[in-house]
């Protein structure tokens, strides 16, 4: 099993009230992506992080093997998602692969 974790922190010119209703869309969509994506076992997001934190939002996800990762990142639902939701409003992108 392998585990996809990304996080991002919001652009600075996105307003403070729209960064719930953008990281909902984010949520929603990626988590779609189950069953639509080969080898994408489960997708979590995290919206609303302690303050502790040092980004905004984060995708937790869990793979069956590591080729996966790589397939999943070229699909086209992901890429359209990313491409939609994600990318416009984000910067500061951190990622973390393993496998257990």
């Amino acid at each position: 099993m392998v585990h996809h974790i990304v996080m991002w922190k919001f652009k600075p010119e996105i307003e403070e009230g729209k960064k719930d209703v953008l990281a909902d869309a984010m949520a929603d969509n990626l988590k779609g992506l189950v069953g639509k994506v080969p080898g994408l076992l489960t997708v979590d997001f995290v919206k609303h992080p302690m303050n502790s934190s040092t980004h905004d939002v984060a995708l937790i996800t869990t793979l069956e093997k590591p080729e996966d990762v790589a397939a999943y990142g070229i699909h086209p639902e992901h890429v359209k998602v990313a491409d939609t939701y994600v990318r416009p409003y984000v910067t500061d992108r951190v990622c973390l692969d393993y496998e257990d």
